[in-house]
């Protein structure tokens, strides 16, 4: 963050996770009546009491009131804290207003964060059955995520820690050797792309010399590597492609708005021009008309 944290936080271990007093805490819309009575608020108060706060509370800046948070996502936790007597809580701040509202949009886990709290619950002493058990998902499936980043390296975990890749997509790059780890992580960050369609093609399009030992054996045996070459080449050409289009389409939007202006208000404007074209070039004249007619210049 930018601003100065305010006093009474402490940054924590956890990249974009603080512990900030529950008395800091705060929400714009009440808790509906009878929530505390409900399964899932008691659900929650157990789960808190037997392993601690898994999910940290997902908060922002309460632009109003100096030293204070609204909370995004996490009610009934902040409740159960305070119920059970707690006075701070691990918090993942957000600092978009416009996107993140607790009506429109929550900041959720991204899979590495979910990952390292995960970490530290276990570190703390809470078995695989009972992160099963608060989680309501398998132990296989807890195991799984303590495995997440086995094999990838820092750099791409950093590249990729908070932004929404699935769980399959840390498989995938754990198949490539370090160097093209973070080109493809750095890829998928470019064109803002994380789905495990995008990270498959690009395992097939890595060079044979970049992938793990077992994995270049199997290709350099079996897979057809002229067609992983001619992928790989196509692949580039398109992000060079898109990269001109975005480059080059300011310049002619502008371009194309002069055009459009001139003949608007030039050429169609004087009858004795307009006169000869539909003479001469109906066509042409057509042609003239449909472009001053153009009212909003598109991007795709």
């Amino acid at each position: 963050m930018s601003k100065k944290q305010p006093s009474g936080v402490r940054l924590g271990f956890e990249k974009d996770c603080v512990d900030i007093q529950l008395a800091q805490l705060h929400y714009s819309v009440a808790m509906p009546a009878g929530t505390k009575a409900s399964v899932k608020y008691q659900q929650i108060v157990s789960s808190v009491r037997m392993v601690g706060l898994v999910e940290p509370i997902v908060v922002t800046l309460d632009r109003g009131t100096a030293g204070r948070f609204l909370v995004l996502d996490g009610r009934m936790r902040l409740e159960a804290l305070k119920e059970l007597g707690a006075t701070a809580a691990p918090c993942l701040i957000s600092t978009d207003d416009e996107g993140y509202t607790y009506n429109k949009q929550v900041n959720r886990l991204s899979v590495v964060q979910e990952h390292r709290m995960i970490l530290r619950a276990a570190e703390r002493g809470v078995s695989v059955e009972q992160l099963s058990q608060v989680l309501n998902i398998s132990a296989s499936s807890i195991r799984d995520k303590f495995r997440l980043l086995d094999g990838v390296c820092d750099e791409a975990t950093a590249i990729l820690a908070d932004k929404p890749a699935a769980a399959g997509v840390f498989r995938l790059l754990r198949k490539m050797k370090p160097f093209r780890q973070i080109d493809a992580a750095q890829t998928m960050v470019n064109l803002g792309d994380y789905s495990i369609k995008l990270a498959t093609a690009l395992l097939q399009n890595t060079p044979v010399e970049q992938l793990i030992e077992p994995l270049a054996a199997k290709t350099a045996n079996g897979a057809p590597i002229e067609a992983l070459q001619r992928l790989e080449r196509e692949l580039a050409a398109l992000q060079a492609d898109t990269k001109l289009l975005e480059e080059n389409y300011g310049p002619a939007s502008l371009q194309l708005e002069i055009v459009k202006t001139h003949i608007g208000s030039t050429l169609l404007e004087n009858a004795a021009i307009v006169r000869w074209l539909a003479k001469n070039k109906p066509d042409h004249l057509q042609q003239l008309q449909r472009i001053a007619d153009i009212k909003l210049l598109k991007s795709g």
